[in-house]
């Protein structure tokens, strides 16, 4: 009879980003540990962040992603204490996983961060936020805050914030119907000053979308 093939416990996982000799190695081990998808996991991952190696970051954010909301509590616990470069990583990660915790950091972030990078992925998380995790009480004034962010944001200098901004506008009035005018406006008006081609085509598009959501 056939033994049902298990895997090796999280640790050794744990223990093969420890002992990789090589970016390569590395790399392979992180990936290894983020496709778990274990709580367990979730130290280890934070502290790649902080590792000077952007493919294991990547990784890492990923896997952290992949974990959802479990990994928030630790990642917010940890921002301050961060360097630039890995409380960038971790910023990334809030954003792709939309907790309603990380509002207050996603919209900092993406108004003030010097990085047009991490000013992009906030601005984007901030259209994929999870108001179902966020009391009834606290939505109108929380999401009232990321209108506002994102509005400021469509003014960025960088033209890749600019498009970042558009979707996080058409994601916020996607999930949030009551906003879709408000939204709808703001585009029509900032397509009709905006330089870049690639940002009005994406306006345009936003929009067209937003409007066959609410037929």
């Amino acid at each position: 009879m056939n033994e049902i093939a298990t895997k090796p416990p999280v640790q050794d996982y744990i223990k093969a980003v420890d002992l990789a000799d090589s970016s390569d190695g590395l790399l392979d081990a992180v990936k290894a540990l983020a496709d778990l998808r274990q709580e367990q996991a979730l130290p280890k991952l934070i502290e790649i962040l902080g590792y000077n190696n952007p493919g294991a970051a990547v990784a890492a954010v990923e896997g952290l992603i992949n974990l959802g909301i479990p990994a928030v509590p630790a990642l917010l616990e940890q921002l301050d204490g961060y360097n630039y470069g890995a409380r960038a990583w971790a910023i990334r990660a809030l954003a792709g996983i939309g907790d309603p915790r990380a509002i207050d950091t996603l919209t900092q972030a993406a108004k003030e961060d010097f990085s047009f990078s991490v000013r992009r992925a906030a601005s984007r998380g901030l259209g994929n936020i999870l108001w179902s995790e966020l009391p009834a009480s606290e939505r109108e004034t929380t999401q009232k805050q990321v209108i506002d962010t994102l509005i400021l944001v469509s003014q960025d200098v960088e033209w890749v914030v600019r498009y970042a901004a558009v979707l996080g506008l058409q994601g916020l009035a996607t999930q949030q119907s009551i906003f879709t005018e408000k939204v709808c406006n703001h585009l029509q008006t900032w397509q009709e000053t905006e330089s870049e081609l690639t940002i009005r085509a994406r306006i345009q598009l936003a929009l067209q979308r937003l409007q066959n959501v609410n037929l």
